[in-house]
């Protein structure tokens, strides 16, 4: 399985936003994609600003290149994402998923 990491920084009001955004078009977007294995949206408050981290999963680098195109590492960013956020990274990571324990547990 290979995790696909990306991370902006918002206001409180527009990681909110973000957050509305990743649920009721992100999320439904991506389950369409044959090879996708679900997502996470991470949190962090920082003083003022909040750190967000989105991280989706992947049956493999095929299935990520369906979603992304052929070059893998520039990041899938919707005009209505790129309104909520403060900044945001241009590139993705890779990993590949060594111990996976929450669908292992199932």
């Amino acid at each position: 399985m290979i995790a696909r990491v990306w991370r902006a920084t918002a206001t409180a009001e527009g990681a909110e936003a973000y957050r509305d955004h990743f649920t009721g078009s992100v999320l439904p977007a991506l389950a369409s994609v044959d090879g996708h294995r679900g997502a996470y949206l991470f949190r962090r408050d920082a003083g003022d600003r909040v750190e967000l981290e989105v991280m989706t999963l992947w049956d493999s680098l095929d299935a990520v290149r369906a979603f992304a195109g052929d070059d893998i590492s520039t990041a899938v960013v919707e005009p209505e994402a790129q309104a909520a956020v403060l900044a945001y990274d241009t590139t993705v990571t890779h990993r590949t998923v060594m111990v996976d324990s929450v669908s292992d547990a199932r």
